[in-house]
């Protein structure tokens, strides 16, 4: 790499540093401990979005025009998701989780980072297949305010149907996806009923703390995005909430197998990225 490539690499670094911070102390976003590298794919998307051509024009802007944050945010996190991903994992729930969950006479479960909501509705009905849905309430929280804002409208693309179906046969559904939902317009719209035990809420794992006493957590494809820093301390507050006995479903590519807080886990179905809060070990506080 030549000098000069070096020095760019260089600025960047500085310009991003300094953009990270300018979120942080101006609006309370905190990214400084994501992955760098998708950090910096998404400040470029960032850049392009609000035709910036550098991360230190964006922070000027983000300083001085408080109206571009959503459109930073919207860029800033991943909303990519969908109904019943990753069938196998909604399987192992229905099959093996929630024959523990009914002995429980009050249910609540935490879905982090909910992104545009395919994750919660994922969960609202199969809870309501399983006959659990009205004991239970759920918590959809995350980062991105638009990203809530649409999970709590519950509509979506009708092209999507037709993906979002087929990982429903395979999770186990018990009817017709298209039970749930009324099509028109080129949209879907999930019956409202399927968020009316919701608490739609910000939440930010990199500074918020525990907020209730949970009986599942579902946090999938999240803690990729996150150092190993902050992935610590998402684990530290999911153990931290999770009732004795209580379930933790993270992404395919995610794992408790090298954390400080595996210790407060027992595996359930590793294949499936299924723990389960330990009765006996304590949690040190996520700070």
């Amino acid at each position: 790499m030549t000098t000069a490539a070096i020095t760019s690499a260089s600025v960047e670094m500085v310009e991003l540093d300094l953009f990270l911070e300018a979120l942080f102390r101006r609006y309370h976003y905190d990214f400084r401990s994501y992955s760098r590298a998708s950090l910096q794919r998404r400040a470029e998307v960032a850049c392009m979005r609000l035709n910036c051509p550098t991360l230190s024009d964006l922070q000027r802007r983000l300083l001085h025009e408080p109206d571009v944050l959503p459109e930073v945010i919207d860029a800033m996190t991943v909303q990519v998701s969908a109904l019943f991903r990753d069938p196998e994992f909604y399987l192992s729930l229905r099959q093996d989780v929630i024959p523990y969950l009914r002995t429980f006479p009050s249910i609540k479960v935490w879905v982090a980072g909910c992104a545009d909501g395919e994750e919660l509705y994922s969960l609202a009905i199969l809870f309501r297949e399983e006959g659990l849905f009205e004991r239970t309430v759920f918590y959809a929280t995350e980062i991105n305010r638009r990203a809530l804002a649409k999970a709590e409208t519950g509509v979506y693309d009708i092209s999507r149907m037709t993906e979002f179906s087929q990982n429903y046969q395979q999770s186990g559904g018990r009817s017709s996806l298209s039970d749930y939902y009324t099509a028109g317009y080129g949209r879907a719209v999930f019956d409202r009923t399927l968020r009316s035990r919701t608490v739609f809420t910000e939440h930010n794992l990199a500074t918020d703390q525990v907020f209730s006493e949970v009986h599942l957590v579902s946090c999938r494809n999240v803690l990729i995005y996150f150092d190993h820093a902050l992935q610590e301390r998402a684990i530290g507050l999911f153990a931290e909430s999770l009732a004795r006995g209580g379930f933790l479903g993270l992404g395919a590519h995610e794992t408790l197998r090298f954390s400080g807080h595996a210790q407060a886990f027992i595996p359930f179905d590793e294949t499936q990225r299924i723990w389960r809060r330990s009765a006996v070990q304590e949690v040190h506080h996520a700070r």
